[in-house]
């Protein structure tokens, strides 16, 4: 979801030339890289590959809807970008590359699909709450005529680059990117988890010269599922026997199909109502069963909970045993409806699934008791819990991963530079890895021309 607290007056204007990082010079030799975001940071995703021929490509166009909100340096022109999924930090900005150099989008068909409602609602949001853009309502039908759709396991030439897409695990349809030129293999991993999730199978390692990895969870391990599970369950069960309801803030896009699913499974006497965007996009991947690690699960978990559809639906929720509900990061969306009135009854509780970013409703309530309603600080009575349902790899699954894939090279990426990437890196050279931290706006080369920067 794209949002924000901050009020910003200012529009992001690009002004071509002026505000890239990206350098006008060819590449001497050998295959460049170059992060226009997403480098030395988590999200707001942008990486050119270029070589001597000046073949170019590039990897995400997202933003991150941070407080205050961070865009990737201006795309140089660039024929096709390969999307690697449907959240806003990779796709955010795809409308204005669209519109402004009638860039090709190349991804998934569910990718696709879904990136049409994420645009609008980020678009939506940005109206709303004055959020700065680069691109307009009118940059979307451009961006959605873009697409071009791959499936998993075909491969596209690319001048003498051949690109196939990889299942990434993460969200269904998310994809790691086989780029294959011909001095070099290099796997370029996106959002990834290599654990099977509800939705997802885990990816898969393939051998190649250079990885590129995305380091979110770096120096960070995942806790036990089956106890973070089995705590959920019972967190659940504790609050539904003494009379209360339990809201759920989960993100739309993979998180709320999760959730459903694992309710199902272990909790299928509950009475559980399902809300907000989460619903169109649940039924966008029942549509596309070859994403899905079980479709027949999915459906029948879709079949079993209520979904709200109506005011009088929402009414009748608040009755419910549990409320599954966007947004994930209560910034808006339906689940500050139902806090708004849950929140003065002690037996009901709210249950965490998924990170709450700084300055959101969602910290501000685990920091301070109070969540912004209507505009004012409103005090938050109830018993909150938060639970570890992440679909990033973990450190050990990074290491791990690259250690399967026999890299000579590792290029650790999408990740925190202070605290995460120094114990990965560190991990990863132990194993005889050679390690690159990349950095926003400083071009770099792989292989042996790569200029090492530890």
């Amino acid at each position: 979801m794209c949002r924000t607290n901050q009020t910003v007056s200012s529009m992001v204007l690009y002004s071509p030339g002026r505000t890239s990082s990206y350098p006008e010079d060819a590449p001497k030799k050998g295959l460049r890289y170059h992060c226009l975001g997403g480098g030395d940071e988590v999200g707001n995703v942008g990486i050119v590959f270029e070589n001597e021929q000046q073949t170019r490509l590039l990897l995400d166009y997202g933003l991150a809807p941070t407080n205050p909100p961070r865009y990737p340096s201006e795309a140089p022109k660039v024929s096709d970008a390969v999307i690697t999924h449907s959240h806003v930090d990779h796709l955010g900005m795809a409308p204005w590359l669209c519109s402004n150099h009638r860039t090709l989008l190349h991804g998934t068909a569910l990718t696709a699909q879904i990136s049409e409602m994420m645009w609008y609602d980020c678009h939506k949001v940005s109206s709303i709450e004055n959020y700065p853009l680069a691109w307009d309502k009118r940059d979307i039908d451009t961006a959605l005529d873009a697409w071009r759709i791959h499936d998993f396991g075909e491969t596209w030439d690319h001048d003498d680059w051949k690109l196939t897409l990889r299942k990434a695990g993460h969200i269904p349809g998310a994809a790691m990117l086989d780029l294959e030129t011909p001095q070099r293999k290099v796997l370029i991993s996106g959002d990834f988890d290599t654990r099977d999730s509800p939705l997802t199978k885990g990816a898969k390692p393939r051998k190649v010269d250079t990885l590129f990895v995305e380091g979110t969870y770096g120096g960070r391990e995942h806790p036990n599922l089956d106890e973070e599970i089995q705590r959920f369950i019972e967190h659940v069960q504790r609050v539904v026997d003494r009379g209360g309801t339990v809201l759920i803030p989960a993100f739309a896009n993979g998180r709320t199909q999760d959730v459903v699913m694992r309710l199902h499974k272990y909790l299928p006497h509950l009475n559980v109502h399902v809300d907000g965007m989460g619903k169109r996009i649940a039924k966008m991947q029942m549509n596309h069963p070859d994403t899905l690690r079980d479709p027949a699960a999915l459906r029948a978990a879709w079949s079993w909970c209520r979904r709200v559809s109506s005011k009088s639906d929402r009414k009748r929720a608040l009755e419910a045993d549990v409320i599954v509900s966007t947004s994930g990061m209560l910034q808006g969306g339906p689940s500050i409806w139902y806090l708004n009135r849950l929140r003065h009854d002690p037996k009901n509780a709210i249950l965490f699934t998924g990170y709450q970013a700084s300055r959101t409703g969602g910290r501000q309530l685990q920091n301070e008791g109070t969540l912004k309603i209507f505009g004012k600080d409103t005090e938050i009575p109830l018993e909150w819990d938060t639970y570890s349902f992440s679909t990033h790899a973990g450190h050990k699954e990074i290491v791990d991963f690259a250690a399967a894939c026999e890299a000579e090279e590792v290029i650790v990426y999408h990740t925190d530079p202070v605290h995460a990437r120094p114990p990965l890196a560190a991990a990863l050279e132990k194993n005889g890895h050679i390690v690159h931290n990349p950095v926003n706006g400083i071009s770099e080369y792989l292989g042996e021309d790569f200029s090492r920067s530890h």
